[in-house]
């Protein structure tokens, strides 16, 4: 009974084995395992089912007569499961006599079969004016070094071009030649080298001697020169399951660009290519652990670990074992704890006490600049106040980036404009206003009011506004491409403005200036019109923007004692000298940028002459002295286009009169630059087209009269 009991276990393991390896080829037994001092391996073999059988390469020829194992008659120094196969290799030579003819030589060629050079070798020639060839079969490519020398190099010359030269291999090469050539005469140096040497030689294995090597190199009979070799053709992730590799191994692509390499796990030694032959290291048994003391090694599978005795703890850093302080240790726990307990309720009561001082601040502010007065506005408004929004301090902070410099687009005499993106990636302009005193906060709340309902198309449009700061934040649409400033004079963008692109923003401007003043339930006065605070979005478009100077005018007064704010060049010079403020203010300074948009120059320059620093009174006096051409763009001025151009030098100069009362209302301008507009399109096309637009288009010809009337009406179409 127990002999078939022992028999059925037997057969059990051999069918468990079979179905382990089922698939992967392994070698048969009773292989030769060594030939004279070198080790063979699988998938090296010397007989049929020793070797890998799908490559031939991997045969090898043991001969026993001499104990020496070959590969393709190239004497075999070892075999690395790493991929590397090293090999002797004889040098080629070309020996010349004393009248320096050629009288022996040796040009040595291989065939490495599925094998190929390794990148460590080095192409070595020794001799005195030679060039030494790495030809490749099958290809017109070939490598070499060229060694030069008219007398014995010194004993320590280095192998770098002096009786001596090395070159690079390039991987993959499985057919080639070695030579070695003489390019002069040879009769000079016959006597100390007789003879020129090209070889492969693995990197490191070769020390070139100048006494020596020049004469009596043919002693050496051959140089250690590495191979690779891969298995198949495929890739790991091509091969996949069916790759050779055994227990505990791993499949790696060969770094020669063909096939797969097995190698052990980390932890692991033995022939990764059997099926067991990767095998856990015994790191305790070896000088492979770092434990101080041995006893305290344990082995585990790939790796190891030291144990210390109960009552002993391990000092990382020197692997030895420590007697345990367990009752100071125990103190220490217990007081960094407690420590940590007290540190994090401090924290805690610190963090409250903080909030609640930063709400405090916040409704105090908040207060301050008017909160209760404009959501007691806003409750009592009516439906049309639905799009004003009152941000918190933190949502504004987080728009900003905390308020970060990379943000900032701009700053000014009113305040600084940040980027801001909201939480729903909505892009706006985050301006931190500069408020008065604590009088001006109705009328800052006022002014939130009108411009929330403001919905003009030339008219940068509020969002809401964040009360919670002390310095209150308002929030606008984000207007894309920049200040008309920056196009006119090239700050940021190439003047691409065309005499028609300009005067389209002059009359938007001017439409809008003149809703403000007459159609806006509450006439407002913008304060600081100038090119600075118009913004042009992508279709160039004009946006009136910036009413941080802004002020609301009752309906029962004309003109406003206020503290005089603007910008020089632009500021009207009546308002400056006595405080009144009214809309002839905006009419000047919108004068100003009309100059600005016909000059292309700067509206006060310290830079020019000191009778035209002021764009307006070198505007005026070359009107006078019929020297306008002088100062208009050239950019823009054609035969087409002077006419035009006058006309609205003439309207500049009427809104930059020095007499308020003498100047036009906003309403006429806006007309009258409408109808220079609708003119100078009649007089373009009048000579050629006359007859067909007027019979084709229907278009009926305005004066200006006509248009001046009709300004209420287009501006109450282009208002809300």
């Amino acid at each position: 009974m127990k002999l078939y009991e022992g028999v059925f276990l037997v057969a059990i393991c051999f069918h468990a084995y079979t179905q382990l390896v089922k698939g992967k080829p392994q070698p048969r037994e009773g292989c030769s395992t060594r030939c004279g001092n070198v080790t063979i391996e699988y998938p090296f073999g010397t007989s049929s089912g020793c070797y890998y059988a799908k490559d031939p390469s991997f045969k090898l020829t043991c001969n026993e007569k001499k104990k020496q194992l070959l590969y393709r008659n190239l004497p075999v120094i070892s075999i690395s499961h790493s991929s590397e196969l090293r090999v002797r290799v004889p040098p080629s030579y070309s020996c010349y006599n004393s009248r320096g003819n050629l009288s022996d030589w040796l040009y040595n060629n291989f065939t490495l079969g599925d094998f190929t050079l390794s990148t460590k070798n080095r192409l070595t020639a020794v001799g005195c004016n030679i060039h030494a060839f790495l030809s490749i079969y099958g290809t017109n490519s070939s490598s070499g070094c060229m060694s030069m020398c008219d007398s014995r190099p010194e004993a320590n010359e280095e192998c770098s071009g002096k009786g001596c030269c090395q070159s690079s291999v390039s991987r993959g090469d499985k057919s080639f030649e070695v030579q070695a050539k003489s390019f002069n005469n040879y009769t000079s140096v016959q006597s100390f080298n007789p003879c020129n040497y090209a070889f492969l030689v693995e990197n490191g294995s070769f020390n070139f001697d100048a006494l020596e090597d020049l004469k009596n190199l043919r002693n050496v009979t051959d140089f250690p020169v590495v191979l690779d070799w891969s298995i198949g053709q495929q890739t790991c992730e091509q091969v996949r399951n069916t790759n050779i590799c055994g227990g505990n191994s791993t499949c790696f692509d060969s770094t020669r660009g063909v096939g797969y390499n097995c190698k052990c796990f980390e932890g692991f030694e033995g022939n990764p290519y059997l099926s067991y032959g990767c095998h856990d290291i015994d790191e305790c048994t070896s000088i492979r652990h770092n434990c101080s003391d041995p006893n305290t090694c344990r082995n585990t599978r790939g790796s190891f670990y030291c144990k210390c005795q109960p009552g002993y703890r391990l000092n990382t850093n020197t692997m030895s074992c420590k007697r345990k302080d367990v009752g100071w240790t125990i103190i220490m726990l217990g007081t960094v704890i407690g420590f940590l307990a007290i540190l994090l309720g401090i924290s805690c009561i610190r963090q409250k006490t903080k909030h609640r001082k930063n709400t405090e601040l916040r409704q105090k502010f908040f207060e301050k600049n008017g909160g209760g007065i404009l959501i007691h506005r806003l409750s009592g408004a009516g439906p049309s106040n639905v799009d004003v929004k009152i941000f918190t301090e933190e949502c504004m902070k987080e728009a900003t980036n905390g308020y970060d410099e990379s943000r900032i687009l701009g700053q000014g005499g009113q305040g600084t404009v940040y980027k801001g993106i909201l939480p729903d990636n909505s892009i706006v302009a985050i301006k931190k206003a500069r408020l008065g005193e604590n009088s001006q906060v109705e009328q800052f709340i006022n002014e939130v009011l009108v411009l929330s309902q403001i919905n003009h198309r030339n008219v940068v449009k509020l969002l809401g506004c964040c009360l919670e700061t002390e310095i209150p934040l308002l929030v606008y649409e984000f207007i894309t491409n920049g200040t008309l400033f920056d196009h006119l004079h090239g700050s940021m963008f190439d003047s691409s403005l065309t005499w028609e692109h300009r005067l389209r923003i002059a009359i938007e401007v001017a439409g809008t200036l003149a809703y403000l003043h007459s159609s806006a339930s509450i006439p407002i006065i913008h304060r600081d019109v100038k090119t600075a605070n118009i913004l042009l979005d992508e279709n160039l478009t004009a946006k009136v923007a910036d009413f941080g100077a802004s002020r609301l005018i009752p309906m029962d007064k004309e003109q406003l004692t206020t503290l005089v704010q603007g910008t020089l060049g632009y500021l009207d010079p009546e308002y400056y000298n006595t405080g009144l403020l009214n809309e002839k203010s905006d009419v000047y300074s919108f004068g100003v940028v009309l100059m600005e948009l016909i000059s292309g120059q700067k509206a006060l320059c310290f830079e020019r002459p000191h009778h035209s620093k002021h764009l307006v009174g070198h505007f005026v006096s070359s009107t006078k002295e019929n020297r306008l051409h002088e100062i208009i763009d050239r950019k823009v001025m054609n035969e087409d286009n002077q006419w035009e151009i006058h006309e609205a030098a003439k309207i500049a100069g009427k809104c930059t009169r020095i007499m308020g009362e003498e100047r036009p209302k906003m309403k006429e301008v806006a007309g009258e630059l409408e109808a220079l507009k609708v003119k100078a399109t009649k007089h373009k096309f009048s000579d050629q087209y006359l007859e067909q637009d007027e019979h084709l288009l229907g278009v009926q010809i305005f004066s200006a009269q006509d248009i001046i009337k009709n300004v209420p009406i287009l501006d109450n179409e282009a208002g809300r």
